[in-house]
């Protein structure tokens, strides 16, 4: 049995595939300040899964200050 690997940093388009959310929105999201952690290389931005997990579980408890 092969096991799955999980990218701990992904992409906008991973990103908008995981939660279903449109690309000027996470850019929002990830632009808002300790919200999601962030990587820049260069012009190439990277999202980290699990911080951006807990940001949606936290959304969904309704739990995020506005």
């Amino acid at each position: 049995m092969q096991a799955k690997i999980g990218a701990e940093w992904i992409t906008y388009e991973e990103a908008q595939r995981l939660t279903s959310l449109g690309r000027t929105t996470l850019w929002r999201i990830c632009s808002a300040e300790g919200a999601v952690k962030t990587a820049r290389v260069g012009r190439a931005v990277r999202i980290n899964r699990e911080s951006l997990e807990a940001y949606m579980e936290r959304a969904s408890e309704g739990t995020l200050r506005r």
